[in-house]
């Protein structure tokens, strides 16, 4: 069959743009072929090359005593001791969800458990922050429920817990959902596994499942807007089997320990492009395949789809020769294909080969490491003005505005969502989804590690540098919530088309926020993704860049897991300063999105939190304050506890302001009275508020019963979506 003609249309249905183009022209003196012009394309899209991002990436902190591997890895590595390590990592799967949601998530999950197995980590716990478009939005349900089902589906099957997460719904969001999915996984220190190929001639060795044509081009479709095209694009969102990538981990984990593997790599974005090429780069070394030996599942496929299939449940390995019966042994057994389907080349050489023929031969480096990058034009987005207290909202009656925040979908119980998640499989998990943290035990050892997922995308937009500084601050307040820790930190950053300046102004002040609050906390960042081009006819979705978070507990007696008992005194750490601006009360109550970001003294932020953690044996229960300020947070620590709870104060700002670093705390009269004396001692703002107990939720001379609450906050979520 002859290749298609490259034209102009070609070209742009590519994601190339002509420039970038002329560049192949000039790097191979010729016309590519059609494979090869797939494959430039493949490993020149955005989401491949980071060709908007690098530059700023870079900015980034990356290194501490506490870090075994940074970014430019499957995943990120972070030492916890014993000569155990965790390993995780969050990937965007956005335009394939909104494409088809069941698949788009399912396979989201399936990539980011990859990624984690590749390194030789058992998963032990997955996360998914998600943002949706609008309730009434005709799309936006059969969005929700399929990307939920999605991820439970293959999460479930698979068998690693759901631990956290977040949901949100935004008008935003209405032409590109967001779907990220976060893993982490335990390793021995001194049995970790890379992908940079070495040694010449070695063999490399295919594995896992057969390639067929789903996901074709699906590595350029998530680097390209939306339009009323959508529908066309459903062939190249890929097709997820759990079972068959659990037998894939379970067959890589034993190949292991043979030493047999000298590195391997996921197929994930752009399949055996994406790994083969970036194996050969990172090693030094060109790589020869041979696409006859490859396993297929489906008839006449060409060079061009099976270098751009983007099937699941596959690895890419280069081999000892001298293990090659003891490695297809491994992968007989658990019924998977192996098959040896090139080698490692001398040259910065990437040769392919079908039926006899050359199909592609190009400059390996050019494919990876030199591929284009930009320093896009930006423009800082302008500062909001300071939020001045209306009237309206100054007088609205405490408890009315807390109906309006549990009866968002945004702030009410989302157990709609985390109960299709398997939350107990492998009988390690502590604590399960709907507190700041998940918490898993390490197995075998007094240990737990906590993970959570952050970012307020309000903030952002209206302050990118402040609201990227809070994303970080309000992670590292979830962990610190639950007694661990914080080591380091994943991101994915959800943006809109970078070529525009005041799109790429937020990418660029959202970049140094989280740089600043990665050092201030010593939560550097190890791993993470950048999804751009989230807009669909020329609309973007608000600035996400979303903080996944793991912390460490050393010793049980330092977990902070427990509820609030009856007459435990409620104490706030952390100062008020009466911030409403962009705050969950003006969102919800009055449909308003004003003002600036709360400002976020990170110094404050690590003394408060520092002793919060320090503080651990006096504490029965603990949560951060975010999103709705001091009202939502005491209503939600009561509601766990199933009591009520009495707060003094009754003026709106103090109730509501989303001012940072600050902490509510229940505890006994007698443990309240030693937390004050030793917040004095540090110099951290304290005060005794209120008390939890009884059958009210009271603010001032505000109150409802707790049982009519409950159950707005426990049903508003559900009908909202169904």
């Amino acid at each position: 069959m002859a290749d298609p003609d490259i034209t102009k249309d070609q070209i742009a249905a590519h994601g190339f743009t002509p420039d970038e183009y002329a560049e192949v022209l000039n790097i191979l003196g010729r016309t590519p072929t059609f494979t090869e012009f797939g494959i430039f394309s493949a490993m020149w899209n955005e989401h491949c090359s980071y060709k908007s991002s690098k530059k700023w990436l870079r900015t980034l902190p990356t290194e501490g005593t506490q870090v075994i591997c940074g970014p430019g890895e499957n995943a990120g590595i972070v030492d916890i001791g014993d000569g155990q390590c965790v390993v995780f990592k969050m990937e965007s799967h956005n335009h394939p969800s909104y494409i088809e949601p069941y698949q788009g998530a399912a396979t989201g999950v399936g990539g980011i458990l990859r990624d984690v197995f590749t390194m030789g980590a058992r998963p032990i716990a997955a996360m998914n922050a998600l943002s949706f478009g609008e309730t009434a939005h005709p799309k936006t349900k059969r969005l929700v429920s399929g990307v939920v089902e999605g991820i439970g589906g293959y999460g479930n099957a698979f068998g690693v817990p759901t631990v956290g997460g977040e949901v949100r719904f935004h008008a935003a969001y209405n032409g590109n959902c967001l779907v990220n999915a976060f893993a982490a996984g335990l390793a021995d220190a001194d049995k970790i596994f890379y992908s940079a190929a070495s040694g010449i001639g070695m063999p490399v060795v295919y594995l896992g499942a057969k390639t067929g044509r789903d996901g074709v081009g699906g590595a350029t479709m998530a680097s390209a807007e939306f339009d009323d095209t959508i529908e066309e694009k459903r062939p190249t969102v890929q097709v997820g089997d759990p079972f068959t990538e659990k037998r894939l981990m379970e067959a890589c984990l034993e190949l292991m320990k043979t030493g047999a593997v000298i590195s391997i790599q996921d197929m994930g974005a752009a399949g055996l492009t994406c790994s083969a090429v970036e194996m050969g780069d990172k090693g030094g070394l060109g790589v020869k395949l041979n696409l006859d030996a490859v396993p297929q599942r489906e008839p006449n496929m060409t060079a061009y789809e099976m270098m751009l299939s983007e099937s699941q449940e596959r690895m890419l390995m280069v081999l000892d020769p001298s293990k090659e019966a003891v490695a297809k042994a491994v992968f007989d057994k658990w019924d998977l294909d192996f098959a040896i389907v090139g080698e490692t080349l001398e040259d910065d050489r990437f040769l392919v080969m079908h039926g006899g023929d050359v199909m592609a031969d190009l400059p390996l480096s050019k494919l990876s490491s030199t591929a284009p990058e930009y320093d896009r034009p930006w423009i800082e987005t302008p500062k909001a003005p300071e939020y001045q207290h209306e009237a309206d909202v100054i007088g609205i009656d405490p408890i009315d505005a807390l109906k309006a925040l549990i009866g968002s979908p945004n702030h009410a119980r989302k157990h709609w969502v985390w109960e299709q998640y398997d939350a107990q499989v492998m009988a390690d998990t502590v604590q399960a989804p709907g507190a700041g943290a998940g918490l898993v035990r390490v197995h075998g050892t007094q240990k737990t590690l906590a993970f959570t997922s952050d970012v307020t995308p309000r903030y952002v937009a209206a302050n990118p540098f402040e609201g990227g500084k809070q994303a970080v601050a309000e992670a590292f307040r979830n962990l610190s919530a639950s007694g661990a820790k914080p080591l380091a930190t994943t991101d994915n950053m959800n943006f809109g088309n970078p070529e525009k300046p005041e799109i790429m102004g937020q990418f660029v002040g959202a970049i140094k926020g989280i740089g600043a609050a990665c050092i201030a906390l010593d939560m550097p960042i190890v791993s993470g993704n950048v999804s751009l081009y989230n807009e669909t006819d020329g609309s973007g979705i608000l600035p996400t860049p979303t903080i996944g978070a793991v912390g460490l507990i050393e010793n049980p007696d330092d977990m902070i897991k427990g509820i609030a008992q009856e007459g435990d005194v409620a104490i706030l750490i952390g100062e008020t300063h009466g911030h409403l601006g962009q705050s969950a009360l003006l969102a919800e109550a009055f449909g308003r999105e004003t003002g600036d970001a709360p400002t976020v003294d990170l110094a404050a932020e690590r003394r408060n939190g520092d002793f919060l953690r320090a503080s651990a044996p006096l504490i029965n229960a603990a949560t951060d304050l975010a999103d709705g300020g001091l009202a939502l947070a005491a209503f939600e620590m009561a509601e766990a506890a199933d009591i009520g709870i009495t707060l003094e104060q009754s003026d709106i700002a103090q109730l509501f302001a989303e001012d940072q670093a600050r902490y509510l705390v229940a505890c006994t009269t007698e443990h309240a009275e030693k937390l004050t004396a030793a917040a004095v001692q540090a110099d951290v703002p304290i005060a005794h508020i209120g008390r939890f107990g009884g059958d009210t939720i009271t603010f001032g001379a505000s109150s409802a019963a707790k049982t009519d609450l409950s159950s707005l906050f426990q049903n508003a979520f559900a009908k909202a979506l169904t």
